[in-house]
């Protein structure tokens, strides 16, 4: 039920794979997964109807329903209730997933966590780890992974890799954390901030989650931590399990130095524990993405892969569905890029790594802020997180399916503030009325244009005359 969600597609995926029969529905709109499904020869019903339950000639054992489009009080969900079918969120059914009981065997638990890079950072140990032949299983947040083909995988090998999400299980029904349904062996913590306003009151009701999430980890299981994260570094202090810290700063377990950015490419050195590593490549681009590789290096080491092995495989990790991506360029030479970052320390460090890629353009950021509730908690950080781009241009605010609309708080709002910062900032409300500037402005060679936001802000991308 919602088996478009960028959470649900993988879970579809991996159980197709593993020889189920696999069946879904949602709304018509396009999404960013559509292309995973029809792949996988899925092909998504229309709409939530209770006849959807009994429309196909097999049995359904077993409904997993996401906590958008009503969650339990889905008319599919109530159908399946009524009928006696198990049902479980799909939260849940990733924890299911990943101990193996489902697929009756035996499974190693590699999780991803924090508010920002862990769908990255998910995608790099799931290309590591198939790259050095372990066939793993894995579920990414997100549309296609380019090196890897799909964002959800069922493998012949042992280990299971899953992004673990911060957010409910099920917003009204169900509030427990949705990583919680997750025990894996190697966990990773990217970082963490506020964010979530609807499931979280303050940044300490952050810490205390994750902190759970850590503490239910197995005696003989390892956390690896970005310490340089003053909130992780926080949970650490009140976490006595086995650890393993990196980042940039000396006091880490692993160091990332000598970051040097170029041509769209990164390379970084990593030291472990007083011993170099050596130097790393990545065909991504961003400081942060460093990071990101650093965390998935050491749970490849957790693993016991060779240090050659893991250098080679991250060589050809090349991105994710919507994250940094590159669609092409306009017929008068503008590059184009889209990205999902929606929380603003995303957009500073999006911004910034394009800025660092890219110096000699001027950077054209279209963004769309998602939720009511996130963008009027978060308010005066958005409005000083586009100081990388030349041009910002707000659209209005997208919506989720599980809030109402609060007129307390606009992209109209936005923009008027941040002008008082910024000299060119515009309010465009339709997405249309983007595709229409875009045209009109005829950016050249010299520009990068980013469609930003976690909603359906990339669709524009369609519109506009785009060439690879």
């Amino acid at each position: 039920v919602g088996i478009k969600g960028v959470g649900m597609t993988p879970l579809a995926v991996i159980a197709k794979e593993a020889g189920m029969k696999v069946s879904g529905s949602d709304i018509g709109e396009t999404f960013i997964t559509d292309e995973i499904l029809k792949k996988a020869k899925i092909t998504p019903l229309v709409g939530f109807l209770p006849s959807h339950l009994t429309s196909g000639s097999t049995n359904i054992d077993l409904v997993i329903t996401t906590g958008a489009h009503g969650g339990f009080a889905n008319a599919e969900v109530i159908e399946a209730k009524k009928k006696g079918i198990k049902v479980i969120t799909q939260g849940e059914a990733v924890g299911v997933f990943m101990n193996g009981e489902i697929f009756g065997r035996e499974q190693i638990g590699i999780s991803i966590t924090g508010t920002h890079g862990k769908t990255t950072t998910t995608a790099m140990v799931a290309g590591i780890l198939k790259g050095c032949n372990l066939d793993p299983s894995f579920l990414i947040g997100t549309g296609n992974v380019l090196s890897l083909g799909s964002s959800g995988h069922f493998g012949k090998g042992k280990y299971f890799i899953a992004e673990a999400d911060e957010y409910m299980t099920e917003p009204v029904f169900d509030k427990t954390i949705k990583f919680l349904w997750q025990h894996p062996k190697i966990a990773i913590f990217t970082n963490i901030e506020f964010d979530h306003p609807d499931a979280y009151k303050t940044i300490d009701d952050v810490k205390d989650a994750f902190l759970k999430f850590a503490n239910q980890l197995s005696k003989d299981a390892v956390l690896i931590a970005c310490q340089d994260n003053e909130n992780v570094a926080e949970v650490l202090k009140a976490y006595s399990g086995r650890r393993i810290t990196y980042g940039f700063s000396k006091n880490n377990d692993f160091v990332v130095e000598n970051v040097i950015a170029k041509d769209g490419k990164l390379e970084f050195d990593l030291t472990g524990k007083g011993k170099s590593l050596g130097k790393f490549e990545l065909n991504v681009f961003g400081k942060h993405n460093a990071l990101n590789a650093a965390a998935a290096i050491i749970a490849s080491l957790e693993v016991g892969l060779s240090i050659d092995a893991i250098k080679k495989a991250l060589f050809s990790f090349v991105g994710t569905k919507r994250r940094s991506e590159y669609i092409g360029r306009l017929a008068t030479g503008a590059m184009v890029f889209d990205d999902y970052a929606h929380h603003p320390t995303e957009i500073r460090s999006t911004l910034s790594a394009f800025k660092d890629s890219f110096p000699k353009s001027k950077i054209v950021c279209i963004f769309q802020p998602h939720t009511y509730s996130r963008t009027k908690s978060l308010f005066e950080q958005f409005v000083h997180s586009f100081d990388n781009a030349d041009t910002v241009i707000l659209t209005n605010i997208y919506a989720s399916l599980r809030e109402q609309p609060d007129p307390t708080v606009s992209s109209k709002m936005l923009a008027e503030k941040m002008k008082k910062f910024k000299k060119n900032v515009f309010f465009l409300p339709k997405l249309s009325d983007v595709v229409k500037y875009i045209s009109q402005k005829q950016f050249d060679k010299n520009t990068v244009i980013i469609t930003m936001g976690a909603g359906d802000v990339y669709t524009i991308n369609v519109k506009l005359k785009i060439r690879n």
